[in-house]
This record gives C-alpha cells, sequence and structure tokens, in this order.
C-alpha cells in the first residue's frame, strides 16, 4: 500500500488497526486487513475503501454491508476528503487529464450531460453498451454480482469513466455501478469515440489502459465468456498477461485462459509474441511442458487456452521453504532439462527459464509455463525479452543465442534452489547485467557446507561465462544429472508417474445417421492421437 495515502482508522484514530490500543477491546477493523482495496482511489486522503468492507466500525457502533452503512458512510468527514482528493488528483488513468492535453477541448464540448440521484444504477452487469460515462460530479460504487451476490469492486470518481470496457471491446458489462452520491455525467458515444479516434489515436490507448487496470483486479471479477469457455477467477498475473481459471461450458472441462492485456493487444509486437506462444506451445508435445489446447480473439484482444494444473510456481515454493532439499532439486531439474531437451530437438529454446515459469504439481512433477519469449536456435536475442538475473552473457549481449543460453538460466536456477537466493542481485539493471558479464558465480558449497561435490560442480560448469565451456546440450545436462542422482542414491528411484484424467462422452444417433457418426469418430480419434490422447469405445444399443 502506498504510504503516501491516509486511511480511516488513521485519520479517525480509532485505535482498531493491526498493533492499535481499541483492538484488544474491539478488535481489528474489516477495513485495516482487507488489502484487495488498496490502490481504489487516488490522491492523498484516498486509503482503502472503508465504506465498502462490510464489519467495520464507526462511531462505537459496528456497521453493516455498504447498501445497509451507505447513508451514513457518504455523510462521513473522511468520505469527504476522499471525494476532493479523488476531484483534484493527477492520477494517469483520469480521464480529464487527458482533456488537460487537448487542444480547445473538442471531444469535451460535443458531449452531453446526464444527472443521476444517489442510489441509481448506473450500468448493468451484462449487458453490452454503445455509451460509457465519464464522472463530472459525485461518485459511484463498481459492484460485481457473483454467485446471487452483490461483491463492491471498486470507486469511481471525478474525471473517472464509467462503462467503456463494453463499447470497446464489444464484451458484456462485467460490473453494475451505483451512484453513491448525486452525480453529473458526460455521456461518451461510440460513434463519438470513432470519429474522434481517427484525429486523436493516443485516446484508443488511454482507454485500452484503464480497461486493463480494471480488469486487473485482486477483488471479485465476473464470470466472462470467452467463445466456448467460462472465465471466472484471476488465478494469476503477468507483465504481458491475467490467466483466469476457467471452463470449457459444453465438455465441463477446467481449463486456464491467459489473456494478453488490453493496452498490450494495441501494440503489433507484443500481439504477434502472445500468439507465437500458442503456436510453439502447440506443437510441443511432453509431460514437462504446458499444454495448449486452443486460441480465442475477443474483445480485442487474445486469449490461450491451456490445461490448468494444480501446485504452485517453483518463486512461491522457494519463497515458502527456504530452500529446496538437494534430492529433490535434483529431480526437479531432470525434468526441467527433459522438458528442454525435447524442445530443443525441436529447435526451440526458451530463453526465459526462472522460478515463475516453472510449475511445481501437487505430485512434485514439473511443468515448464511461458514458452512466450521461445525463439529458434540461432536467433540473435535483444536483452529487453527475458529475465535479467537468468540472462546468459549472449544473451545479454544480444548475440546469437543456442540451447546453451537455455542450460546457463537452469544453471542460475539450481543454484538458487539448493543456496535459497539468486547468485547475483541488485535493484539496479545495468548492475545486474554488469555483474552477468562480469563476475564468475559465487561457490556454492561455501554458503551450504554439506553440497555434494558434483553438485557444485554441476552449477559452476552450468553457469560458465564463455558459452563453449558450459554444457554444450541438454543431453550432456541430463547425463551430469542422472550421474548426480546416481551419487544421491536415487537412482532407479520411482518417481511419481504423470496422473491421467478420464471423461466419459455418450454421443446418441440414428441408425440412419450411423455413417456420419462414424465419420465423426474418426475425425476425434485422428485429433486425440494428434494430442496423445487415449481413446477407446464402447456400443450401447436400445438407449
Amino acid at each position: 500500500m502506498d504510504g503516501k495515502r491516509i486511511n480511516c482508522w488513521e485519520y479517525k484514530k480509532c485505535g482498531r488497526a493491526p498493533g492499535g490500543d481499541k483492538v484488544e477491546e474491539m478488535g481489528v477493523c474489516a477495513a485495516s486487513i482487507d488489502s484487495s482495496f488498496d490502490g481504489i482511489n487516488f490522491g492523498k486522503n484516498a486509503g482503502r475503501i472503508c465504506w465498502a468492507v462490510a464489519g467495520t466500525c464507526c462511531g462505537g457502533t459496528v456497521q453493516g454491508t455498504y447498501a445497509e452503512k451507505r447513508a451514513s458512510c457518504t455523510s462521513c468527514d473522511f468520505y469527504q476528503l476522499v471525494q476532493e482528493t479523488e476531484g483534484t488528483s493527477l492520477s494517469d488513468l483520469k480521464f480529464f487529464k487527458f482533456f488537460s492535453e487537448l487542444e480547445d477541448n473538442q471531444l469535451l464540448e460535443k458531449m452531453t450531460c446526464k444527472s443521476v440521484l444517489a442510489g441509481e444504477r448506473i450500468v448493468k452487469q451484462g449487458e453490452v453498451r454503445n455509451t460509457a460515462f465519464i464522472v463530472q460530479n459525485g461518485s459511484c460504487l463498481i459492484i460485481v454480482e457473483k454467485d446471487n451476490e452483490f461483491h463492491p469492486a471498486g470507486h469511481r470518481g471525478r474525471g473517472d469513466i464509467i462503462g467503456v470496457e463494453s463499447f470497446l471491446t464489444g464484451e458484456p458489462q462485467t460490473y453494475h455501478a451505483e451512484a453513491e452520491t448525486n452525480m453529473d455525467l458526460l455521456i461518451f458515444d461510440k460513434k463519438l469515440f470513432q470519429d474522434f479516434n481517427k484525429e486523436n489515436p493516443d485516446i484508443l490507448n488511454f482507454l485500452t489502459e484503464i480497461v486493463a487496470d480494471q480488469f486487473d483486479s485482486k477483488r471479485p471479477v465476473a464470470d466472462r465468456i470467452i467463445g466456448k469457455y467460462l472465465a471466472t477467477d484471476i488465478i494469476g498475473r503477468g507483465g504481458f498477461s491475467i490467466v483466469y481459471k476457467g471452463l470449457h461450458a459444453e465438455l465441463n472441462m477446467p481449463v486456464a485462459i491467459k489473456m494478453l492485456r488490453h493496452n498490450l493487444a494495441m501494440d503489433s509486437e507484443f500481439h504477434t509474441t502472445f500468439r507465437n506462444e500458442a503456436h510453439i506451445i502447440a506443437s510441443l508435445d511432453h509431460e514437462n511442458i504446458i499444454k495448449i489446447y486452443d486460441i480465442e480473439e475477443r474483445f480485442r484482444t487474445l486469449f490461450i487456452i491451456e490445461e490448468l494444473v494444480a501446485g504452485e510456481s517453483l518463486k512461491k515454493l522457494l519463497k515458502r521453504l527456504g530452500r529446496i532439499p538437494v534430492k529433490l532439486a535434483v529431480d526437479f531439474l531432470i525434468q526441467i532439462c527433459s522438458g528442454l531437451d525435447y524442445a530443443h530437438e525441436k529447435g526451440i529454446i526458451h530463453r526465459d527459464i526462472n522460478p515463475s515459469n516453472i510449475f511445481v504439481k501437487q505430485n512434485d512433477r514439473i511443468k515448464i509455463l511461458d514458452y512466450g519469449l521461445a525463439c529458434p536456435i540461432g536467433t540473435e536475442d535483444f536483452a529487453t525479452f527475458g529475465t535479467a538475473a537468468y540472462m546468459a552473457p549472449e544473451q545479454i549481449e544480444s548475440k546469437a543465442l543456442d540451447e546453451r543460453t537455455d542450460i546457463y538460466s537452469v544453471g542460475i536456477l539450481a543454484f538458487e534452489m539448493v543456496v535459497g537466493k539468486k547468485p547475483f542481485s541488485s535493484d539496479d539493471l545495468k548492475t545486474l547485467e554488469k555483474m552477468q558479464l562480469e563476475c564468475d558465480i559465487p561457490d556454492p558449497a561455501k554458503i551450504i557446507p554439506n553440497l555434494p561435490m558434483a553438485f557444485k560442480c554441476f552449477i559452476q560448469k552450468a553457469c560458465c561465462k564463455d558459452p563453449t565451456e558450459r554444457y554444450q546440450n541438454t543431453f550432456q545436462v541430463l547425463k551430469a544429472l542422472e550421474n548426480l542422482a546416481t551419487e544421491l542414491g536415487l537412482k532407479g528411484y520411482d518417481q511419481p508417474s504423470e496422473k491421467f484424467n478420464m471423461s466419459s462422452l455418450v454421443m446418441a444417433y440414428r441408425d440412419d445417421q450411423e455413417l456420419d457418426f462414424k465419420s465423426l469418430i474418426d475425425l476425434i480419434y485422428s485429433k486425440a492421437k494428434e494430442l496423445g490422447i487415449a481413446l477407446k469405445s464402447a456400443d450401447f444399443t436400445d438407449i
């Protein structure tokens, strides 16, 4: 949370924040521990939106839901201060800031006005709109309706825009907007936007940034229909994408849905990179590489449909455990390098191996994620792609890349797993890159005294600055790791086998449809074989 923003408990001095002098008597205020509302407002007096959180205590009385306490909260002096700072905020996502940059305010002059009363619903979830509203005065709550319950999910004040997602992307509205106070709104219709965008293309970038910001929420999000799929909860975020938990609507099959951020979808280079990931992974069929099922292009962005796996990233596992036991680290490395070796044989290098892109399933099976930066062997790289702490020297210097580039990253990863920290670390990117180029990797055995000598030698060889001194391919890496596994007593160790799920599908057809049915089955068998899916059939009669 931004320390410059004053929260209600700081202003009111109620003593109910964590560590406060009234906590023992009255308990911790619900608003002070609900961090999902961090950053919901802008300006100095713009802390968490306490009036959206049920169970807060004001004036010695425990409050109810946001609807039950609306009247008392909107008359609160802290609320009034928030309203003032909202109206004067210089946030980059405030629409009036954009107006101030336009000559003669041409757009503003062409808009009509609308007034609404407190409690009135301005936008309804699920509707497709051709108009958006810009808040001129007053404020409203953003409310997500999910599983027949209403969840406050946002706040809009002076200068904010409401309902832009629908007319910008064509998607049904993903929230209700209800006026907290009497409001004056400017009506911004789709035709006006299209006409104005021809002369001022920057407005499209501005609006897509707003959409991207609003979709990336820690608060409840509405279910979204993406072609054949239903996207539900956000389960991951990255610099390029937001990942939803989803479901194939017809087959009832769980999936992960990776959405390219709307503001990046406008950039053709990012769009190509994201699409590239889908096509590359779709061509790879290995148990240690995430599987991709489908691609959907909707709502002015791109969605990649992937297998949904249960577990956590290696980054989270390291944060939770501190270090990975040596034997388990060797097991993980063998699986990672097995997947990389398969991809390398296909002529593809990953070039962004790091703990965030390694997923550990519940049975300690590994999945390599995010082939979005992958490229053919021999590509001359650009240092803007990749993760600096794991980048090989030739990658930083934009030289041609090959299998040894991934091997360097694996060495850094191996060091971090057993030591519990990265070999090179700095908040300054240039300093970090200089370390990667000039400094030898620290001796991991000096940090972990009981580290097997063979593991130490493996890490040091994989992390040689000169690619010619590293392992030359992942076959050599796997051989070294298998020897290390034998030394550690892992030879012959029965690793947990890959778990397979089973689904049944019953198709009813008439006698006169038998030829069409057999043709359909042939197509399904062919596709299943291509995907490595075992398919069994049985005939039933007189159903």
